[in-house]
């Protein structure tokens, strides 16, 4: 795929992140089902790393300027968080060879989770440190866990699913072409 294409779906991303928070907002959905993260880890998968990376900072920066979403404070934590989603689910999906698109998919989701959520939960920790404010590994475990678990099951049902709907329209490249065309 051309970086112009990566680059044009880099930006639909970046532009979800700021419509996707304040319609969830709007339904009080917002904080469970982490909407943001949706179109950050598409971006990683379809684009790569590099622009994964990108999206994670560019989509929650823009939002909390444009809709206050993330408020700043929390915008703190968000972007190192969402960075490292973008980043990792880029990178495993690059590197991650199964034979099977969904095992692919699913693993690649499954480490940029963890590792997201360890790099938001250490970016609150060093606020909470220089605030002088306590933080701690349970704290951690309710924020990042407890009360997200029902993002993790939306983003780990839609996003495989937005994935391959786009490898089969034929919008995006497929991670393995017969694969696809097989069961297409």
């Amino acid at each position: 795929m051309s970086h112009v294409k990566k680059a044009a779906i880099t930006a639909m991303c970046i532009a979800l992140c700021c419509v996707l928070p304040p319609v969830f907002h709007a339904v009080g959905l917002g904080g469970a089902f982490s909407p943001m993260h949706v179109p950050v880890l598409l971006c990683g998968l379809v684009c790569g790393p590099l622009f994964g990376l990108f999206c994670g900072l560019a989509g929650p920066v823009l939002s909390s300027l444009i809709t206050s979403m993330p408020a700043p404070l929390q915008l703190l934590w968000m972007a190192p968080e969402l960075m490292v989603y973008g980043l990792a689910a880029g990178l495993c999906y690059q590197t991650v060879r199964t034979g099977k698109t969904l095992l692919d998919v699913y693993g690649s989701l499954l480490a940029a989770m963890v590792l997201g959520r360890i790099a938001g939960g250490a970016a609150r920790w060093l606020y909470c440190l220089a605030a002088k404010q306590p933080y701690s590994l349970s704290l951690w475990a309710g924020a990042y866990v407890t009360q997200s678990l029902p993002g993790m099951v939306l983003h780990l049902v839609l996003v495989p699913t937005l994935l391959l709907v786009l490898y089969r329209a034929g919008l995006i490249p497929p991670h393995y072409p017969k694969e696809v065309s097989k069961h297409g």
